[in-house]
């Protein structure tokens, strides 16, 4: 094998610089990024996964190249949200968000999300916050009125710098409340005073809670200091929140900086020029709704099918899409170990190290050197699922189907040296893609079967028994009929596929796109 060649540098495109910019970590081979979290007062919605899905390539991909990241995602666990619910549900808001936190954690470890390295919550940082919002004051940045604390846009002349909207522009929304009493209708939130049916802390400014905006200020500046590298989010947290965020930074130190914003677009839902944005607010699909039917593999290929950037349109048609890469992902790497296994071990046993042949080593080398190249230009995964993964797989299936041949001794040596370093080579991608699962393939495999025959309305007994009816009419030449069968289950997303030795199997199939499939009939 040749030496790794030392990967691209990484580009990221930047929010406040609005280009895409080398990364350059202010701490060399040290990364520290802050990913603003969830609101968790219900169950999490696709859009979620979407963010935290693309962050957690980052995390994994900066890793891959040598860094020791520090990855913090906070929980918002006080907000108007939670409290009006576990209000109308007579629960303590902080007991609601503490569930539904855990429901979050479990959705994560489905899309098989790693753990940040820190993950804090809102309500176990009230004296950060209060020091920082003193601080604030003490610059000249903020003033009180009856027990409230605002922050005083005037006093930020680099207001908007990163959106380039104004202050005027922010509006009040869902968490932006109309205050004819401030000084300015930009002026936003720093400390609320307490209401009825709220919690509350005390402050030197009366009981009371902190606005949206300042926790993140707060928590970011105590785990990364007040100087990091990277601050993530939704392109919708862009203005007013890390609008804001920047402004009070820098107004409790002067010496605020973070070097790169970086925003992933949204998830859509609906039909092209009706769609609309993802959000508890408005239309939205559960992550545990989409996992009822999809495996959570799934669902995180189809988050990495669209650039990180660019919005991405939720439909059940693309999910079956996805579903079927998920499984001819996994369903090759099984067919790779059980050809390595049938013909390998004599071989093997005469192998001092792996040899490949010039074809073989350009093509390990390729699917190395292009998923770096792709993954370096701005986590561009697209490319890397539909292009670089699919042609490394094509290539692994055809050294398959050689293997199984009967060649000579010294083509098979070399096909299996090939098929083995290949396979450890998709495993890599998978790995910083987080499309590796820790379950065995055929376990991979099963559940995506089990997968497809939910949203069948089936049970394997049911196809297996269609299988044999199948079988029965063929016999019989009763080609019309086996041809019904076969399209009725590839219409309901069932796959049969013949091997030739009068044997079927039956795989997943993309239901919604059957008319496409181009599957012969009996009598062709």
């Amino acid at each position: 094998m040749e030496k790794t060649k030392k990967p691209p540098e990484l580009l990221l495109y930047n929010t406040l610089a609005k280009q895409k910019q080398t990364f350059k970590p202010m701490s060399p081979g040290k990364v520290g990024m802050y990913v603003c979290g969830i609101t968790p007062y219900d169950l999490s919605h696709i859009g979620h996964a979407r963010a935290y899905v693309a962050f957690d390539v980052l995390f994994r991909y900066l890793e891959h190249l040598g860094y020791e990241v520090t990855y913090v995602r906070n929980f918002t666990d006080i907000d108007d949200k939670i409290i009006n619910r576990a209000n109308n549900l007579k629960l303590d808001p902080i007991a609601l968000s503490a569930r539904y936190c855990e429901e979050f954690h479990k959705d994560m470890k489905d899309l098989q999300c790693r753990s940040p390295t820190i993950e804090p919550r809102v309500s176990d940082h009230m004296e950060q916050i209060k020091k920082m919002i003193a601080r604030i004051i003490e610059n000249g940045c903020a003033y009180m009125l009856d027990g409230d604390v605002y922050f005083s846009v005037e006093k930020f002349p680099n207001y908007g710098r990163l959106s380039g909207r104004k202050g005027g522009d922010n509006k009040a929304g869902e968490r932006v409340e109309v205050d004819i009493r401030k000084r300015n209708l930009a002026d936003f939130a720093l400390w609320k005073a307490k209401k009825p049916g709220e919690p509350s802390w005390e402050s030197p400014w009366g009981p009371g809670r902190p606005g949206w905006h300042i926790e993140c200020s707060a928590m970011s500046a105590e785990y990364l200091s007040h100087k990091f590298d990277i601050h993530g989010g939704g392109m919708d947290l862009e203005f007013p929140h890390h609008e804001n965020e920047i402004a009070q930074s820098c107004a409790a130190c002067p010496e605020s900086e973070i070097t790169y914003w970086v925003h992933n677009g949204f998830v859509v839902i609906g039909t092209p020029g009706s769609t609309s944005k993802m959000s508890k607010s408005s239309k939205f699909v559960t992550i545990r709704e989409v996992t009822e039917l999809y495996h959570p593999l799934a669902l995180r290929y189809f988050l990495l099918g669209t650039h990180y950037r660019s919005p991405v349109n939720y439909s059940e048609p693309q999910m079956e899409i996805a579903s079927e890469a998920a499984f001819y992902i996994y369903q090759t790497l099984q067919d790779c170990r059980d050809a390595v296994r049938a013909v390998g071990e004599g071989i093997e046993a005469n192998s001092a190290k792996p040899r490949f042949s010039a074809d073989g080593l350009e093509s390990i080398n390729k699917l190395n050197d292009d998923f770096e190249k792709r993954l370096s230009d701005d986590l561009h995964t697209p490319t890397i699922l539909n292009a670089t993964l699919q042609e490394g797989l094509r290539s692994m299936n055809s050294s398959i189907s050689l293997l199984k041949k009967k060649v000579q001794k010294q083509k098979q040596e070399l096909t299996l040296h090939y098929l083995t370093e290949m396979e450890k080579g998709v495993r890599r991608v998978l790995m910083v893609l987080g499309l590796l699962s820790d379950s065995p393939y055929p376990e991979v495999l099963q559940q995506l079967k089990d997968k497809a025959l939910k949203r069948a309305g089936m049970s394997e007994d049911e196809v297996l028994q269609k299988i044999k009816e199948r079988a029965e009419a063929r016999k019989k030449k009763e080609f019309s009929k086996s041809d019904e069968i076969r399209s009725d289950l590839c219409a309901r997303g069932i796959a049969l596929m013949d091997d030739g030795k009068e044997d079927t199997i039956w795989r997943p199939c993309v239901s919604a796109f059957r008319s496409k499939l181009g599957q012969p009939t009996e009598n062709e």
